[in-house]
C-alpha cells in the first residue's frame, strides 16, 4: 500500500467515524450472538476468550482508579487469565471501594456501551474506540504476557477495521459486543465457586476486598456483580436485536420512525 492509498484509507476511516454505517442483516447479528455463546459456554474456547474478559476487567479497575483520583501504577495480565491492577492512594474510602467494585461489571458494561454504538449504526466508531482503549491500556501493562495479549487484541481489531470489508467489520463488531455481554456473568459464577471452596482467611477476591472495605458480606457484592452484568446483558441484547425485530429506536440513530 503506497502513501496515496494510506491517505485515502485514512480519509475514509475519518469519514466513517463521523457518519453512520448501514445496519447489518439480521442473520449476521443473530449468528454473531450464537458464535459468542459458544465461545463463552464451551470450556476449551472459554479459556482463550476469557483473556479478552480479563483485559476488560482490569481496564475497569484502571479507569475507575483514575476517575477517583488514585494513581495508576501498573496492570499485569497472566496466562491463567487472572490479572492485577495496582493503584496508589488511600487504602480505604469511597475511591477505593469504587475501584474494587468496577472490575467484574466492566466487561458487560463495556459491551452495553458498544451495543449502544452499534444500535446507532456506528460500527467504525465502536471499533476505533476499542483500539484507542487498548492502546491506552498497553501503556500501563507491566509484564510480557500482558503486553502480548493487549497488543495482539488491538492489532486484530485494527486489522479488521483497516482492511476488512463492511460485512467483516460489522460481524466482528457484533461478535465482540455479544462476547462481552454474554461473558459478563460467567466470571461472577466462577468467583463465587472460588469463594465457596476456600476458607475465609484465604479469600483475596474483589468481593472479599469490598467486604473488608464496607463491612458488608462478600456474597452481597457477588450479587451486585451478577445483577449489573445481567442487567447490561438484557439492555445490550435489546439494542442489538432491535433492528432485527423491527423495533424503531430513533433516539439511538439518525433515522426517524415511520408510523405504522
Amino acid at each position: 500500500m503506497d502513501t496515496a492509498e494510506l491517505v485515502d484509507r485514512g480519509s475514509s476511516i475519518a469519514d466513517r467515524l463521523t457518519t453512520t454505517q448501514a445496519a447489518p442483516p439480521s442473520w449476521l447479528v443473530l449468528g454473531a450472538a450464537a458464535v459468542a455463546l459458544i465461545l463463552v459456554g464451551y470450556g476449551p474456547l472459554w479459556r482463550l476468550t476469557r483473556n479478552v474478559v480479563t483485559i476488560a476487567h482490569e481496564g475497569g479497575h484502571a479507569l475507575m482508579a483514575l476517575l477517583t483520583g488514585r494513581r495508576l501504577n501498573s496492570i499485569t495480565l497472566h496466562s491463567d487469565t487472572s490479572g492485577l491492577t495496582v493503584s496508589s492512594g488511600k487504602p480505604y474510602g469511597f475511591g477505593m471501594i469504587l475501584t474494587a467494585l468496577s472490575g467484574y461489571p466492566a466487561p458487560a458494561l463495556l459491551g452495553l456501551g458498544f451495543a449502544a454504538l452499534l444500535g446507532a449504526n456506528r460500527i467504525t466508531l465502536m471499533l476505533w474506540i476499542a483500539i484507542a482503549a487498548l492502546a491506552l491500556m498497553l501503556i500501563m501493562v507491566r509484564n510480557i504476557y500482558g503486553v502480548v495479549s493487549v497488543f495482539v487484541t488491538g492489532a486484530l481489531v485494527f486489522g479488521v477495521s483497516w482492511f476488512g470489508s463492511d460485512t467483516l467489520q460489522a460481524g466482528f463488531a457484533y461478535l465482540a459486543t455479544w462476547l462481552l455481554l454474554l461473558a459478563g456473568i460467567r466470571p461472577v459464577i466462577e468467583l463465587q465457586r472460588t469463594r465457596s471452596g476456600r476458607r475465609s482467611g484465604e479469600l483475596t477476591t474483589d468481593a472479599d476486598q469490598l467486604a473488608r472495605l464496607t463491612r458488608l458480606p462478600g456474597l452481597l457484592w457477588v450479587l451486585v456483580f451478577a445483577t449489573v452484568s445481567l442487567g447490561a446483558l438484557a439492555l445490550g441484547a435489546g439494542l442489538l436485536v432491535s433492528a432485527t425485530a423491527g423495533i424503531c429506536l430513533p433516539v439511538l440513530s439518525d433515522s426517524t420512525c415511520v408510523a405504522a
